[in-house]
């Protein structure tokens, strides 16, 4: 294979992640140009060609970076508010406060939540932003922006609301869209950045909010534009029982039956939570494939239950997980999703035999890959993908003492990234970004936070 310059990792434990879990406990793994060329036991290959980087990675783990499905940027500028609160009391107390979000606020915010998962091992991301008050300038540019200067892979799934106070919905009017605007927003926003490419670094779904929020003809027509141009379709779904009940009082039907009727099943379609799901529904998202996002920690803030995913998995569905917005997950990081999609799944009928580590893991990479339509790509470590990839240190007080990898990663301490990789270009050295000042960030984030505070304080 011709390569203008090859990259050597070796003397590492590897997980790869791939359908049959294979893993070398002493392996090498060369990336060539933006791809994986070749892994296995032992030491790499001799004589290849062009090699610009040798790197001992003895005493780490190496695992496909970990794949982010859900989350809302913006809220990292309004983490710690309304701590002891369900999801509709939460949305009712910060809707006010999202609703003075501008270009600027937006654009840090991207920043500080896309620099805390790339420097916990995250490689691809995605925003469900859905939150466009009139006149707040270019909030999806921004966004975009913001990843393209982290170097993560990333999906905008662009949102929208056109059900506002008036029309019974909980964000106020100036904050929601009309129908027309809303979808000509959208497809506009995916005609400019999408990018349908096999190494895309950028892409675009179609993302109306949620039942509680959106029109039925919002909801409709979103999915014929989605399906029209080509892209992926994202929406929450069945987070919790006050849902499930507003979709019966108003549909005349559960979640999963009103999804259905409005072309929201499929497997372009993701929904996030899925936390309250009876047998029937989880069969009908198996037989679509339709992805589910899955936020324990989120889930768990909020008191909104334990998603079904064992049964989930059983069923044949995709599965991912989430970060969420940080307004209902303040930490921001993925890599703690793991030890807690595990953790509370044992909670649940299934008990110990919920979730295992290696389960844990998939859901993280491989299975978040498939929830964004791109596990043809990335996702697990096999020759051709794109080289995403994260270093684990498990050699250090927190994790020498556990003689399995795996097992350390996901029930550990959250473990140190030596090395994080997106497209063959590595972005985190010794836990630090190498791409943008994490230090001004911070300063940004916390003076438009404070911004925003004083503007809400004022309305």
């Amino acid at each position: 294979m011709a390569a203008d310059r090859r990259t050597v990792i070796e003397n590492c434990a590897i997980a790869t992640v791939d359908a049959h879990d294979t893993e070398y406990t002493d392996g090498y793994l060369v990336i060539a140009d933006h791809r994986v060329e070749s892994l296995g036991a032992g030491r790499a290959p001799e004589g290849l060609a062009n090699v610009v980087r040798r790197i001992d990675a003895t005493g780490h783990l190496v695992t496909p970076g970990l794949v982010n499905t859900h989350h809302h940027f913006y809220q990292w500028i309004t983490r710690g508010l309304a701590t002891d609160h369900n999801l509709f009391d939460w949305l009712v107390a910060l809707y006010p406060t999202w609703a003075r979000i501008d270009e600027p606020m937006v654009y840090a915010a991207a920043r500080g939540s896309l620099a805390m998962m790339a420097r916990g091992g995250v490689t691809t991301a995605m925003d469900h932003h859905y939150v466009y008050p009139r006149g707040s300038g270019d909030l999806s540019g921004a966004i975009i922006r913001a990843a393209h200067e982290t170097g993560v892979r990333f999906t905008l799934a662009r949102g929208s609301m056109d059900r506002g106070e008036k029309d019974g919905g909980l964000p106020p009017d100036f904050a929601v869209e009309t129908l027309d605007d809303a979808l000509a927003a959208t497809e506009e926003t995916v005609r400019r950045y999408h990018d349908a490419s096999f190494d895309a670094m950028t892409q675009v779904a179609v993302a109306p909010c949620s039942p509680f929020s959106v029109s039925t003809e919002l909801m409709r027509q979103g999915a014929e534009l989605a399906r029209r141009l080509g892209v992926r379709l994202h929406t929450h779904g069945s987070e919790t029982v006050e849902e499930e009940k507003f979709c019966h009082e108003r549909f005349g039907r559960g979640p999963t039956d009103y999804f259905d009727s409005t072309g929201w099943l499929g497997e372009d379609v993701w929904m996030a939570h899925c936390v309250h799901m009876n047998d029937s529904d989880i069969a009908a998202f198996a037989r679509t494939r339709t992805g589910v996002a899955h936020c324990p920690s989120s889930n768990a803030r909020l008191a909104a239950g334990i998603a079904r995913v064992p049964d989930l998995l059983a069923a044949g569905v995709p599965v991912g997980l989430g970060v969420d917005g940080t307004a209902s997950n303040e930490s921001g990081e993925l890599h703690t999703e793991l030890r807690n999609a595990l953790l509370i799944n044992r909670l649940g009928p299934h008990k110990e035999a919920a979730l295992n580590a290696r389960q844990a893991l998939r859901l993280g990479t491989y299975g978040g890959a498939q929830v964004l339509g791109r596990a043809a790509e990335t996702g697990s470590l096999e020759p051709g993908k794109l080289a995403d990839l994260v270093l684990w240190r498990m050699d250090t007080l927190a994790h020498a003492s556990i003689a399995d990898p795996v097992t350390a990663l996901v029930f550990g301490a959250a473990a140190p990234v030596t090395a994080s990789f997106v497209h063959g270009e590595q972005i985190v050295a010794d836990g630090r970004l190498l791409t943008v000042d994490e230090d001004e960030i911070a300063r940004a984030t916390r003076a438009e936070a404070r911004r925003l505070a004083r503007i809400a304080a004022r309305d």
